[in-house]
């Protein structure tokens, strides 16, 4: 049996509230210059804010990547196409069910906690991946393509619901 490997790049859509907190922070960047005319060491504090400026931006600027291989499968946060890191990791034999956003028997999983790992337009193919770990249900939203949930399918058939 060969190795069924699948990815997909999700780029993640730029809200309100990110809209809100880079005119924030360009904002207390503006009072930071004025205020190098009252406070001596205003210099200092100038270019903490240019580079929490910049860490900031950078840290907004997000992607999602998906990988399944093999019943695995990773989904890792890329910020600013530079950091990378593992945000969710599981086999598939530990999941409960994978289905589209929105189906009925997802319903006796409301009380899990939310990982929303989507891209947040709203056009997209949401599914919604349960796991109960510790007695600890867990629900991960994600955008998946068709191969990745025929992947899925291959290896728990009982467990996953297709479009």
């Amino acid at each position: 049996m060969g190795d069924f490997y699948a990815e997909k790049l999700v780029r993640k859509k730029t809200t309100g509230k990110d809209i809100m907190i880079k005119c924030l922070m360009a904002a207390l960047t503006v009072i930071a210059v004025f205020s190098l005319f009252v406070i001596p060491f205003g210099i200092f504090l100038i270019f903490l804010m240019i580079g929490l400026d910049i860490f900031i931006f950078r840290s907004l600027d997000v992607e999602y990547e998906y990988q399944y291989i093999n019943g695995d499968i990773d989904i890792d946060k890329i910020m600013h196409k530079e950091r990378r890191k593992n945000v969710f990791a599981a086999n598939i034999k530990d999941m409960e069910l994978l289905a589209p956003s929105g189906n009925p028997q997802l319903n006796s999983f409301g009380d899990a906690r939310v990982y929303d790992f989507t891209g947040g337009f709203g056009d997209a193919d949401v599914y919604e991946m349960v796991f109960v770990e510790s007695g600890v249900k867990k629900k991960v939203l994600f955008e998946p393509d068709e191969r990745m949930v025929e992947g899925i399918w291959m290896q728990a058939p009982r467990k996953v619901i297709r479009k």
